[in-house]
């Protein structure tokens, strides 16, 4: 792997994303049981069919990097490859079980620890967003594509809230600073919204997984938005520990980092 392949990786993963939304929405329309795993998170068939589809799918076309997916057991060699995709194939998992559309697919591919090409996927709506580091982000819709750039947006400023992770952090954090703005979504939608220029910030209190920023964080960057963990450190990927410990923000301005204080 090479990053002058990025362009074509992407194209590939944002096949993989629209075939695996397929998937998840033949089952999405019909009844289906809920499993809790070990850490009490549910999971479903749709969860687990999409990510087989996926990590086989990379696993034959690019053998040559490792994969770390959600509902795959981990394997510690990948800790010695700069190139590791990482996979949630069905983020938002509490909205697909409240049938709500509000959950996606996330394709993403570090090097080195950094996140060099994104795709997210919403089924439902048929909407992508995507990224390379270094050529922009992008948006599709019924085959139109388009480019994406975070809003200049730094007074009045729209706030993007978790539909099922609530946080009293967060109602503080509102509060604080005074935002009149909230925009509820689920999923990795959150992140995308505000690279599409939708929204200005995004603050994530308590824990998530590399698979649920990894995507969403090159797409953002490549908007020309700010994504931090809450002690203002970049996040780094294809780590020992999947666990994303500090909680992180998402902003379109320097000028709206919100105040932490209280």
């Amino acid at each position: 792997m090479t990053n002058n392949e990025l362009p074509k990786v992407l194209e590939f993963a944002k096949e993989l994303a629209k075939q695996a939304g397929r998937i998840i929405l033949d089952i999405y329309q019909k009844d289906f049981s809920v499993d809790y795993k070990d850490d009490s998170s549910p999971v479903t068939e749709a969860d687990k069919k999409a990510n087989d589809y996926i990590v086989n799918k990379l696993k034959k076309k690019y053998p040559e990097c490792a994969i770390l997916a959600e509902e795959s057991k981990d394997d510690s060699v990948r800790l010695s490859n700069d190139w590791c995709f990482i996979v949630d194939p069905l983020d938002g998992t509490k909205e697909f079980i409240k049938k709500n559309d509000e959950f996606t697919v996330n394709i993403a591919l570090s090097y080195r620890g950094k996140p060099v090409m994104g795709v997210i996927g919403i089924p439902v709506t048929g909407e992508l967003y995507f990224a390379v580091k270094g050529l922009g982000a992008f948006y599709e819709k019924d085959g139109h594509v388009e480019k994406i750039h975070v809003s200049t947006r730094t007074e009045d400023i729209r706030l993007m809230k978790s539909r099922s992770h609530q946080s009293d952090k967060l109602i503080q954090l509102i509060e604080k600073n005074e935002i009149k703005n909230v925009i509820v979504a689920g999923s990795a939608i959150k992140g995308c919204l505000i690279a599409k220029g939708e929204a200005e910030v995004y603050y994530r209190f308590g824990y998530t997984m590399e698979w649920d920023t990894a995507a969403m964080q090159c797409i953002v960057e490549e908007a020309g938005g700010i994504f931090r963990q809450m002690d203002d450190s970049e996040m780094t990927y294809n780590r020992v520990n999947n666990l994303n410990e500090k909680g992180f923000y998402v902003i379109n301005h320097p000028e709206n980092k919100l105040t932490l204080n209280f």
